[in-house]
């Protein structure tokens, strides 16, 4: 299933919601090119990965990649609404140590408003 994307605002946050498989290929530069184009404007992202079925070994290099972009652009990238496979994924690989993940895209938005600016 190919990875879809749709951005949308929840107060001064962009969430991007996902959508299918993030797999090496089209998958991961779609994502990489989404999220860094939302980094000029607006460095506080939460993707939202609740409809995200599959995550291979490049997926979670696009994550790595963008999470080190959003600190870059002096904001920060949180996952939100992660599936019991793609929590285990992250798990094995400690990555879930890396992120701060959230039970849902509002957890998410309003721990951004406890962050000093």
């Amino acid at each position: 299933m190919r990875l879809k994307i749709s951005t949308r605002q929840i107060e001064t946050v962009i969430i991007v919601d996902c959508y299918g498989h993030l797999v090496f290929g089209d998958e991961t530069s779609l994502l990489r090119q989404q999220v860094k184009g939302l980094l000029s404007t607006n460095p506080h992202i939460v993707l939202n990965l609740r409809d995200l079925t599959f995550l291979d070994s490049s997926g979670m290099g696009a994550l790595i990649e963008l999470f080190t972009s959003a600190q870059r652009a002096g904001g920060c990238l949180k996952l939100a609404n992660l599936s019991k496979h793609i929590r285990d994924a992250l798990t094995i690989t400690k990555l879930v140590m890396v992120f701060e993940v959230f039970p849902d895209e509002f957890a998410a938005v309003e721990s951004f408003r406890s962050q000093p600016v």
